[in-house]
């Protein structure tokens, strides 16, 4: 009766290639010069090779003692200070390798581009729902999206039950036990989560790069460059790669993860907490600038400075953008400008039957398998022009309903308000609509894809984030009304209170760390 509808969106995760062989210097655990390229080599590898070529010594390590000091300062203060976590708790009394390393790849997944105080009460529901790969294998895509529900990026949980069918029927419920079978086998992980998995879980020397450690590097470094270029990126890897401490690499790239998210924040980081501040470029830099300014003394390059033998360096702050006084060690790393998300509309419909069998229902309809939102339950939608009037929205939500439910004569929907909801890459406009089936014969048949819930059984059904604002809206209007004030029609649930600078210093503590590998960065949404 019904057919499906058009995905919205591109779901292809996006994985950031980058090279762990050293620059031309030589520095700790460093290479020997780079050959010359093949004259048939291809652009990674020329690209490769020009790094190689232009990297000053500043922004690398000097020997192995530095690289030494560096673990050991680290480590010594994640010991001390790092945050009691319930994966990590977990972890650490876990002597059996397969759940361990599924306890670590749980806790990876949901923390990409989420905050920590937000994952803790999902991982401990998960971990009890589903302890075992085994349990999450059997579980259905209905159950994941359920429990899900609200957390965002719900591609991340759909990888992390396929991976688990994947490891239980072709490996025989065993994990793959390095970073790069890791990344070959299980579906939606990339380098930066196959790295944790493997050294966290399995002890494996591989460093990891995030966007807090990206941050800790860029300033430990002094590198201003834009750290999401590939030239950057690569030497961020190469840089992880030789730093990881192999005698205790999980604990290592936890630390270097918990000093961006604790101390190294992207705004006001606490320098003087610091445990590397000794070898950080960036502090050297300010206390520079500082002391310049004090003496009223033009600033002069010295060993300390990046000093290329010709041309610009590619991991320094561009020419076009000087040196902010004001922003000290915030100089690093420079914010690359992100492109604005695309604005799309869609009128949608609450609709209610309150003389259901068994009490009032709304009905619901599920999202195609693949594209924004895959598998989710939602109220019925149509996509509208922005300047589409009420009445062509009205008309299109009507015939939406009926492919629906049948034919149902004299509908009048109201027109209920706005709910502006933005995911990663789309801000959404909800023109929200209700209507009560006061007069009707309850519907009790609906086509697949369609299910009428109670009010309490659509709280803990798997719905995304916006539709809990959409039906906030309708919960708002006079019971059984729909009327709308003029207060709800121009209601937008989307705008957020600033937070005060207590919230702001509790917030910079469960800063979420971003992977560059993250598979929903750019295309999946809340």
């Amino acid at each position: 009766m019904k057919k499906p509808r058009a995905a919205v969106g591109n779901r292809s995760g996006r994985r950031k290639q980058a090279s762990s062989q050293e620059g031309k210097e030589k520095c700790a655990f460093g290479s020997s010069q780079a050959k010359p390229s093949a004259p048939s080599a291809g652009p990674a590898r020329q690209q490769k090779a020009l790094l190689q070529a232009s990297v000053s010594p500043y922004h690398l390590f000097r020997d192995v003692a530095e690289v030494t000091a560096f673990q050991e300062s680290l480590l010594g203060w994640y010991d001390q200070k790092k945050r009691d976590l319930p994966w990590r708790r977990l972890v650490e009394g876990e002597v059996d390798l397969d759940r361990r390393a599924y306890a670590v790849w749980v806790s990876e997944v949901m923390l990409q581009q989420t905050q920590v105080a937000t994952v803790i009460n999902y991982y401990t529901r998960w971990m009890q729902k589903w302890p075992t790969l085994q349990d999450l294998a059997s579980a259905s895509l209905e159950e994941v999206n359920q429990l899900w529900a609200g957390l965002g990026y719900y591609s991340r949980g759909r990888w992390l039950q396929e991976g688990a069918r994947k490891v239980v029927e072709e490996l025989g419920g065993h994990m793959p036990r390095t970073a790069e079978t890791l990344q070959q086998f299980l579906p939606g992980v990339g380098r930066y989560t196959a790295g944790a998995i493997a050294s966290i879980a399995f002890g494996q020397a591989a460093g990891v790069v995030d966007g807090n450690v990206i941050r800790v590097l860029c300033r430990v470094r002094a590198i201003g460059a834009d750290p999401g270029s590939t030239l950057v990126s690569q030497h961020l890897w190469s840089l992880a790669q030789q730093l990881v401490d192999p005698a205790r690499p999980g604990d290592f790239n936890q630390a270097a993860m918990e000093l961006g998210a604790i101390v190294c924040t992207p705004q006001r980081p606490l320098c003087s907490h610091c445990p590397v501040q000794s070898l950080c470029r960036a502090r050297q830099r300010v206390e520079r600038e500082q002391l310049s300014a004090s003496q009223s003394l033009p600033g002069s390059c010295d060993v300390e400075e990046c000093a290329p033998n010709s041309g610009q360096c590619p991991l320094c702050v561009p020419p076009t953008e000087p040196w902010d006084q004001t922003l000290g060690v915030t100089n690093f790393p420079r914010k690359a400008s992100r492109k604005p998300p695309r604005e799309e509309c869609s009128a949608i419909c609450v609709l209610e039957q309150p003389k259901a069998l068994g009490g009032a229902r709304i009905l619901l309809v599920q999202r195609p398998n693949s594209g924004l939102l895959a598998g989710l339950w939602e109220f019925p939608s149509v996509s509208v022009n922005a300047e589409a009037s009420g009445q062509h929205q009205r008309e299109a939500l009507q015939q939406e309903l009926q492919s629906w439910v049948g034919p149902l004569p004299d509908m009048r929907l109201h027109h209920l308000g706005q709910v502006v909801h933005t995911f990663s890459h789309i801000k959404m406009t909800y023109q929200v609509y209700g209507q009560v089936l006061e007069e009707h014969t309850p519907v009790t048949i609906v086509p697949p894809g369609a299910r009428w819930l109670t009010r309490e059984d659509f709280h803990t059904a798997a719905v995304s984030t916006a539709m809990k604002k959409v039906f906030r809206m309708y919960e708002g209007q006079q019971p059984g009304t729909c009327k709308g004030s003029k207060r709800s029609q121009v209601a937008t649930l989307s705008k957020r209170k600033k937070s005060s600078p207590g919230q702001q210093v509790l917030e910079s503590f469960f800063r979420p760390h971003v992977p560059t590998d993250a598979p929903s960065l750019n295309t999946a949404a809340q």
